[in-house]
């Protein structure tokens, strides 16, 4: 299979294009994989009898198998290229699936299904971190922003697969068989898509090696750790909704559970469509600006959903959604300004992120626990008003288009 990593000269613009349709499925099918697990929990759970706490304590494995991952990312990407980092992460997370279905139909041990869960988080992180890489290679390619698009691609993946998965589990469907389908689809795309990545380059690995000799580790420079708390906010405002919306308006507005639902269904269509119209307003406006306005959203969407009645608590959520659309995108992008740095500070960026993403939504249970889901939220605004203050940290380098000329046209 063909390489992948960032080149210094211009390519055709058409080849740029296609490694920018082949990211697009790859993203896709991240969302995919990650859905169609997401979507059996629930009879997961039910199948092997488990509690609420020991559920919680399995599904932890795969956290764990995440942020195992994302440190590693970087410098597999390095070493062997993202189109091959990305294959392997798509192989280790789709072997753990299988494993997942394997356990749950075969009645087996939460040991044996942690285990799969491990290879499943192991498999994501490394896949998550190569194909950002991709991305923002293929966005210094264009010249263009581009990466709020292709995180739009990925919860466009996750929502078709949801729904998959929702009519798997209604009609019984035993997950291996779910998973042996879901499994084929992302092979077979993957095959597809991943020749299509940018073309690598030996002299960008020997860059990249002297790189890393001379600044040393990612983690000890002051600008990418600040873009980690750029990503850190926005990631705790992403998941704090994903996990506790509904929720809050069911417990703190006192609405049906449909309508819980229903709010959460608003916050993820105006992100998506916040992350598709961004893109524009990135290329006009810059990252800083963008940002700044998109945190105030978020802080006052928030504020909208926990102190507004129940009609303005939906508008809250919708305004919401748009200011958390394109913290991680940009962030993602900002921490790879530098080709020769990319990978490393990519990698230190993600976990950071992912940190958010995994611990955030406990924490706020606990909080929630003594202040009630509804006020707990308030966390979110606290975080973005933080993140204001940060928020330079993206700032484009000079020229606004990274280390690589933008493609020249056919």
């Amino acid at each position: 299979m063909p390489d992948a990593a960032p080149t210094t000269q211009p390519l055709d613009r058409s080849r740029v294009m296609t490694a920018r349709n082949a990211v697009f499925v790859i993203f896709a099918l991240a969302g995919l994989v990650f859905a169609s697990w997401a979507s059996r929990i629930a009879d997961t759970k039910e199948a092997l009898g488990l509690s609420a706490g020991e559920l919680g304590m399995t599904l932890f494995a795969a956290s764990v198998g995440s942020v195992t991952g994302l440190p590693l990312a970087g410098r597999i990407s390095q070493r062997i290229g993202a189109t091959r980092a990305v294959a392997l992460g798509t192989a280790v997370a789709l072997s753990g699936l299988l494993v997942v279905g394997a356990v749950v139909d075969a009645g087996g041990s939460r040991l044996a299904l942690a285990a799969g869960l491990f290879l499943v988080g192991l498999g994501v992180g490394v896949w998550d971190v190569s194909m950002n890489l991709e991305g923002a290679d293929v966005e210094r390619g264009l010249g263009t922003a581009v990466m709020p698009h292709f995180h739009a691609a990925f919860s466009g993946g996750t929502v078709g697969s949801a729904l998959i998965g929702a009519g798997m589990s209604w009609a019984g469907v035993p997950l291996t068989i779910h998973f042996i389908g879901a499994a084929a689809v992302t092979v077979l795309l993957s095959w597809w898509a991943l020749p299509k990545f940018l073309p690598h380059t030996a002299e960008h690995h020997a860059e990249a090696k002297a790189a890393r000799e001379r600044h040393g580790s990612a983690w000890l420079e002051p600008r990418t750790l600040l873009i980690g708390v750029v990503v850190f906010a926005a990631a705790f405002t992403e998941g704090t909704a994903n996990d506790w919306l509904a929720v809050a308006f069911v417990e703190g507005h006192d609405l049906p559970a449909w309508a819980g639902v229903l709010a959460f269904a608003t916050f993820l269509t105006a992100m998506t469509i916040g992350r598709l119209v961004g893109t524009r307003l990135l290329d006009r406006h810059g990252r800083v600006p963008v940002l700044r306005v998109s945190f105030a959203l978020a802080a006052l969407g928030a504020a909208m959903v926990i102190f507004g009645s129940a009609w303005l608590a939906f508008i809250g959520a919708a305004v919401w959604g748009v200011g958390a659309a394109l913290g991680f995108p940009v962030g993602m992008s900002a921490s790879a300004d530098d080709a020769t740095r990319a990978a490393a500070r990519m990698s230190v960026v993600a976990t950071i992120g992912y940190v958010a993403f995994i611990a955030g939504p406990p924490l706020l249970g606990l909080l929630g626990d003594s202040v009630g889901v509804l006020r707990s939220l308030l966390v979110v605004g606290a975080l973005a008003i933080l993140a204001l203050s940060v928020v330079p940290a993206v700032r484009e380098p000079a020229g606004g288009t990274g280390d690589r000329a933008p493609a020249a046209s056919a």
